[in-house]
């Protein structure tokens, strides 16, 4: 029987076909570092649900990116990055980038879960990202040309995926980041009217938001086969406690974050607006 051997550079990176995480696998191959893709569909399966799977996943990895889907803020979820963390710290796996939520007390609780692993740690705490608009459950609503949202007048610093990733792959590569937390945010403070303009001059199509009730977007999240607590995140994130600019991009990459006029500009172009 032959046994691998630990290989500091191999990083897994659960949710390697995500927004964040198939960027950061981009990055890293890039540089030349080796990358084991951690999802339900990968060569070894990560799957959060089934701990059987986090040994084979994590065989000879010396560092993770630590994605948790649904959301670190859902039920049950620091108890799981709890059980993860200190298994892949005994495994060998000792440098675990999680990926957090900004003004979320329930992630803090999943942070702390972490710290308390003895893992050499960076938490990397994000808000809305502008690829939910191209990449995930707000594309189909700009493609029908209405963002039906319970987000009323409320403004978000939206952040921009390529610098999360950016700033992962930092935190992964580079040992002055080993306990440190950072706060990302994107250059301005948008509403969601602010992103419907921005979207209809990017497209030259006119997308509308329109508010709605919790419970109709609850109901419309249901229909969608979507998880229903995604209204409740909307109740939690949408109060106000993010509606301030962060400088963690700065901090880390030394340069401004991409705007959100400029991410909609670049995704318009490759066409997956194209009604």
């Amino acid at each position: 029987m032959t046994h691998s051997t630990k290989n500091d550079n191999l990083t897994l990176v659960i949710g390697g076909t995500g927004k964040t995480g198939r960027r950061v696998a981009d990055r890293l191959t890039s540089q030349g570092r080796p990358v084991r893709i951690g999802s339900r569909k990968g060569e070894r399966p990560f799957v959060w649900e089934d701990p059987g799977t986090w040994g084979p996943a994590l065989d000879g990895v010396g560092s993770a990116y630590v994605t948790y889907y649904p959301d670190l803020a859902f039920p049950g979820a620091s108890e799981t990055i709890a059980e993860f963390s200190q298994f892949a710290v005994a495994h060998g796996t000792r440098r675990l980038v999680l990926l957090s939520g900004r003004g979320e007390e329930g992630a803090v609780a999943s942070e702390d879960s972490l710290k308390k692993s003895g893992a050499d740690w960076t938490v990397v705490r994000c808000d809305w990202f502008n690829q939910n608009f191209s990449e995930s459950f707000f594309l189909e609503p700009v493609l029908a040309g209405e963002l039906a949202l319970p987000t009323g007048e409320c403004v978000e610093p939206f952040v921009d995926a390529d610098d999360i990733a950016d700033v992962a792959v930092a935190a992964l590569t580079d040992d002055r980041h080993i306990h440190a937390t950072y706060e990302l945010s994107g250059p301005r403070l948008l509403s969601f009217r602010d992103v419907a303009d921005e979207l209809s001059a990017a497209t030259g199509r006119t997308i509308t938001h329109i508010p709605v009730s919790s419970d109709d977007y609850r109901a419309a999240l249901v229909e969608a086969g979507q998880p229903a607590e995604f209204a409740d995140l909307f109740a939690i994130i949408l109060d106000g406690r993010n509606a301030s600019l962060v400088n963690g991009v700065q901090e880390v990459l030394d340069r401004e974050p991409r705007d959100f006029s400029a991410y909609a500009r670049d995704t318009a172009a490759t066409g997956v607006w194209n009604a």
